[in-house]
């Protein structure tokens, strides 16, 4: 009897198996989160060799979007497979000390390098073309950059836009998601 109630319980309030894990600088650990040097140049060509699309997480300690996007979104594994089969992604502390390269070789730390970008909210991801002049600044260069949390279908349709280079035809982002939200 005590074994059909604790089944009953597990199917009526299933147990979560997804903890997220926070790291020593106090950002979520994700397996699809890329420790670089943050040289732009050199993670740029090695997503290259990778044949993956390289993205920067913008991200800081105690942001309870970015644990929102972890919590229900990056978990989904379709969500989380396409970004660590087709993404090469590197996290940016907007409040961090680590050195940033950018791709026209100024190198700052990540809390100085996103004001170079405007960069002002948590979570913003920033999408890049394979190929970038190496005088242009990463904020130049982004063929999207998209800040705030997104629900699952948003964010999947932005990273189906950007493997498709969306960005390359005529339709716009917000269209290609409003015409396919509902498709997926």
């Amino acid at each position: 009897m005590k074994q059909k109630i604790l089944i009953i319980l597990f199917l009526i309030f299933p147990i979560n198996t997804f903890a997220l894990v926070l790291g020593e600088d106090g950002l979520y650990e994700e397996p699809w989160i890329i420790e670089t040097f943050k040289d732009l140049r050199e993670d740029l060509e090695e997503a290259n060799q990778e044949q993956k699309r390289f993205m920067i997480l913008f991200e800081q300690k105690g942001c309870g979007y970015c644990k929102k996007m972890h919590e229900k979104v990056y978990s989904i594994p379709e969500i989380a497979s396409t970004l660590e089969d087709d993404f090469f992604v590197i996290r940016i502390n907007i409040f961090g000390d680590i050195e940033v390269t950018d791709f026209d070789g100024e190198t700052l730390p990540e809390k100085e390098i996103v004001k170079k970008w405007g960069v002002m909210f948590t979570p913003t991801v920033m999408f890049f073309p394979e190929k970038i002049n190496h005088k242009t600044i990463a904020s130049e260069a982004s063929v999207v950059t998209m800040p705030g949390a997104f629900a699952k279908g948003t964010t999947r349709l932005l990273l189906e836009w950007v493997l498709l280079k969306g960005y390359e035809g005529e339709e716009h982002l917000q269209k290609f998601i409003a015409r396919n939200l509902n498709n997926g």
